[in-house]
């Protein structure tokens, strides 16, 4: 904390997340208006966003009426299963809608999470099942409440499907490493019931351990010094609020309950003004389908944002485990099932890191020398979804780039083959059976575009090779080639690195000094497709993620690229559905949207639990700057240890 500069707040910005008390404003107004019984249980609530163009007019300094505040929450009654829509208002203090949504689940609640153990552990039916195989104590019994999808053949109602795992050496034990293969449980959690047990036969639960604790691992390895980060003088940060500046980047942080960390309003200072880059920017969804068709992992696709709401599974993260050196901590403030307030505190984690060479050049005829050493800013949050935990991470650079990077480890969901077999759709672990299953996990951020203004066009940029001809005598041509992506269909695009694609955001109002249009180019990291069947159950609610990029005009209402309740929905919803409309998207305020996957066929390596892997992309200025920005960052001190030409 030390250094950190803050100035005054003369009004709360519209885009500031609800406080704790405007949260219980907005539940207590709630439960009195519309006489809301125990049953009813609060999903999320959070801040209705304004319209885009009354934040831009508060930003602007404009003149005019005070920008509402507005609360924006989802509950489920849990007496019949109705889901409903609510919109407070809390400069008014009154609900301005309530509405009964029809045919939907809402996310999975945490009251669910923990009574869908409870309620397996405690079935008779689970429990002769388990004695099948041999276990007779039913303390340790461990249970993952996945989401149920959309198959056809589910009994109505709210379900989880509880899949099982024993705890063999007490509560610290890795479960995982002990599946209980074959055996399903549907729990409807409404009822608080099992709806029905799914028993396809016994395989032996492996035996051996999978513990990863320093006490389980045995002699830990010598030699590794102390690393220390300091900053005698304080970091280089300024915080207002949620309002960040940094090395010439301005943006707010924000967090919801199912998107977890959001960025607004991010510009970059250019020539004495801040020049709009993005107006929003989100993880929009994430899937993680499985490839294994046996019983148990056949059906496991848990869309963690839309089903789990991975925003609130943040973890409070902890000074030198999660984040090292001088840290600027931001809790994320949510509701619980009743509509009480609480904070997961640090659930984010900025920073400064250095990140090794900006530039460097060496005149080799006069031995002269300049380099310049990289600093970037980092905003992450780290969440915990039953075996897996994600991290989410936005990079900030001082040439103009920003990057976007999901760590993903933690812990394989294990399934179990007969001792001596080998199992096609996964990798086996040991010699007692265990395995992993292959599966990929799949990412779309949503990218609301705001370069230099709201009016851009999207470009597909592709390398191509001059054919042989005069314009090419000897072969070695080359050329990149920018075809302007018109309409929604014209623009659902998936990568080509053969072709070095890449697509360039442009505001064509817009030129720099070669008298071109300003843009920013959305650069693929590595990246997969799904190799489910086109007609499986996943791609059908999973839409989102047979396209890399999506682009669509802008609409406050088109958040979630599956849709705004994918839990056991059939299908069909979010960029499918409303890129149908093929609308022009074609120098306007465009959404671009894209699906990134990492695919993870498990190592030995992986187990007993995983190092990091890493999937992602970035956003780089492609004429938006008309000369490289780093220019002025100043050389590193002469401290012994480099020297510059001065």
């Amino acid at each position: 904390m030390t250094g950190i500069k803050r100035r005054a707040t003369a009004a709360k910005h519209p885009l500031e997340p609800l406080t704790a008390e405007e949260i219980s404003a907005a539940t207590r107004i709630l439960k009195a208006e519309q006489d809301l019984e125990d049953s009813h249980r609060f999903v999320s609530v959070v801040l209705r966003e304004p319209p885009k163009e009354k934040v831009l007019g508060f930003d602007n300094g404009e003149n005019g009426e005070p920008v509402e505040r507005e609360a924006f929450a989802i509950l489920l009654d849990r007496s019949d299963g109705k889901a409903y829509e609510a919109v407070v208002s809390l400069s008014e203090g009154a609900v301005r809608s309530f509405e009964h949504v029809p045919g939907v689940q809402p996310q999975v609640i945490l009251d669910e999470v923990f009574e869908c153990e409870e309620i397996v552990q405690e079935s008779p039916e689970v429990q002769e099942a388990l004695r099948k195989r041999g276990i007779e104590e039913f303390d340790g019994v461990m249970v993952d409440p996945w989401s149920a999808g959309h198959y056809g053949d589910e009994e109505e109602g709210r379900l989880l499907r509880g899949l099982v795992w024993i705890k063999q050496g007490g509560p610290d034990d890795n479960g995982y490493a002990h599946p209980v293969e074959n055996l399903v449980v549907y729990v409807n959690t409404n009822e608080g019931r099992v709806a029905r047990v799914e028993d396809y036969g016994v395989v032996p639960v492996p035996q051996q351990p999978g513990n990863y604790t320093p006490d389980a691992v045995g002699e830990l390895r010598t030699g590794l010094k102390p690393f220390e980060i300091t900053q005698p003088e304080g970091v280089s940060f300024e915080v207002d609020g949620h309002e960040v500046r940094w090395q010439k980047w301005r943006f707010r942080i924000g967090f919801t309950p199912r998107e977890g960390l959001v960025l607004y309003a991010v510009g970059y200072e250019d020539d004495g003004r801040v020049r709009p880059i993005l107006y929003r920017a989100s993880l929009s969804e994430m899937v993680v389908p499985y490839g294994d068709p046996a019983p148990v992992h056949r059906r496991k696709n848990a869309f963690d944002a839309g089903e789990y709401n991975i925003g609130t599974l943040a973890n409070p993260l902890e000074l030198g485990c999660d984040c090292l050196g001088e840290i600027r901590y931001f809790d994320a403030v949510m509701s619980d099932t009743s509509g009480e307030p609480y904070a997961i505190k640090n659930a984010v984690c900025m920073h400064e890191e250095d990140f090794g060479l900006l530039w460097k050049h060496t005149d080799f005829r006069t031995e002269k020398v300049e380099v310049r050493r990289s600093r970037r800013l980092v905003v992450s949050f780290i969440a915990t979804v039953g075996n897996y935990e994600y991290g989410f991470f936005w990079y900030m650079y001082q040439d103009g780039n920003i990057e976007f990077e999901v760590k993903l480890t933690g812990i394989l969901s294990t399934g179990a083959v007969e001792p001596g077999e080998k199992p096609r759709y996964g990798q086996l672990l040991n010699q007692d059976g265990l395995y992993a299953p292959i599966h990929q996990h799949f990412f779309n951020v949503r990218l609301d575009m705001n370069i230099d203004g709201q009016e851009n066009t999207v470009y597909e940029v592709n390398t191509e090779s001059a054919p042989p001809g005069d314009e090419n005598p000897v072969g070695n041509a080359f050329y990149t080639e920018a075809t302007p992506l018109r309409t929604e269909s014209e623009a659902q695009r998936v990568i080509d690195p053969f072709k070095a694609r890449y697509w360039k955001v442009v505001n064509p109002s817009v030129e720099n000094t070669a008298g071109e249009p300003v843009g920013y180019k959305l650069v693929p990291h590595q990246n997969v497709l799904p190799f489910a069947q086109p007609d499986a159950s996943v791609i059908k609610r999973a839409g989102f993620m047979t396209r890399h990029l999506w682009v669509t005009p802008h609409d406050r209402d088109e958040m979630h690229a599956a849709g705004d309740y994918p839990n056991q929905h059939q299908g069909g919803a979010g960029l499918p559905e409303w890129t149908g409309q093929d609308r022009p998207v074609e120098n306007t305020d465009v959404v671009v949207w894209y699906t990134f996957g990492s695919h993870h066929a498990a190592r030995l390596e992986d187990w007993p639990v995983m190092p990091v892997q890493y999937a992602g992309f970035a956003l780089q200025p492609v004429g938006f700057f008309d000369r490289n920005p780093a220019l002025d960052v100043p050389p590193p001190e002469a401290n012994g240890h480099c020297g510059y030409s001065g």
